[in-house]
């Protein structure tokens, strides 16, 4: 086979990507790279992924995932590209500028470049780890069995549940997460086999390993009895009392 294009990214996949190697593969069949890195700039940006931008035709990604910034988004490319692109974007599929989107993507991006920032993509990582091993300790699968990143794939058939009843029950407790498919899931796409969970949020609360536990523990609470109306509200309170200490920033 011989594409044009080769797209590397992913939404759910809880290891580092290797675009040096896409970008090996690209070459050997004459197609441009593009990556979508809408799930990991921030970890990019940080220096914990390694930098697409160094070897891809084009990237993509938001700007208001773990890059922290504005609901928007962005093209980068090759400069043999620019004027083109440019020109498909604007006039051709987009029209007036949200100036204060713009506004708050320059914010973005000057934070991007801190060392607090750099700070904050370690402890994500870190604190991604530090959850994923409590989950396994409590006999919940993860695919690839762990993490890189910021996010972790819970293969929760494993504890007789599927993607949708855990994430309805965490949900009562006041844990946000995504039912999600595994690889290889036999069940359908609205109520799947796995959740996604993530540690961007958590991180940016000021959480660190030591609650990283005890969300972890929390969840398997949940999950070990998500009928368990009594126990769901024992810890949503739990949960409630807890997220006074780390209040959102700029918010509380």
């Amino acid at each position: 086979h011989k594409p044009k294009m080769i797209i590397a990214g992913a939404s759910a996949y809880p290891r580092e990507i290797d675009h040096p190697k896409f970008a090996e593969i690209a070459a050997e069949v004459g197609a441009v790279l593009m990556v979508d890195m809408a799930h990991y700039s921030g970890l990019v940006a940080g220096g914990v992924h390694n930098n697409p931008v160094e070897v891809a035709d084009f990237v993509t990604s938001t700007t208001h995932k773990t890059l922290r910034g504005p609901r928007s988004g962005f093209v980068l490319m090759k400069k043999k590209y620019a004027k083109d692109l440019n020109r498909e974007v604007f006039p051709g599929i987009q029209g007036g500028p949200l100036e204060h989107v713009i506004a708050g993507k320059a914010i973005c991006f000057q934070e991007a470049a801190t060392e607090d920032f750099k700070a904050y993509a370690r402890q994500i990582v870190a604190n991604a780890r530090t959850l994923a091993d409590t989950l396994m300790a409590g006999g919940i699968k993860l695919a690839s069995g762990g993490t890189d990143n910021h996010l972790m794939l819970c293969d929760v058939t494993a504890i007789d549940l599927s993607g949708k009843i855990a994430e309805e029950a965490l949900d009562k407790a006041g844990i946000t997460v995504n039912k999600n498919m595994i690889p290889y899931d036999q069940r359908k796409p609205l109520d799947p086999s796995g959740i996604r969970i993530g540690t961007a949020a958590l991180t940016t609360r000021g959480m660190k390993a030591d609650e990283m536990k005890k969300v972890g523990a929390w969840i398997l609470k949940v999950l070990g009895a998500p009928e368990d109306e009594a126990n769901i509200e024992t810890v949503k309170g739990e949960i409630a009392e807890f997220a006074q200490s780390y209040p959102v920033p700029g918010i509380a």
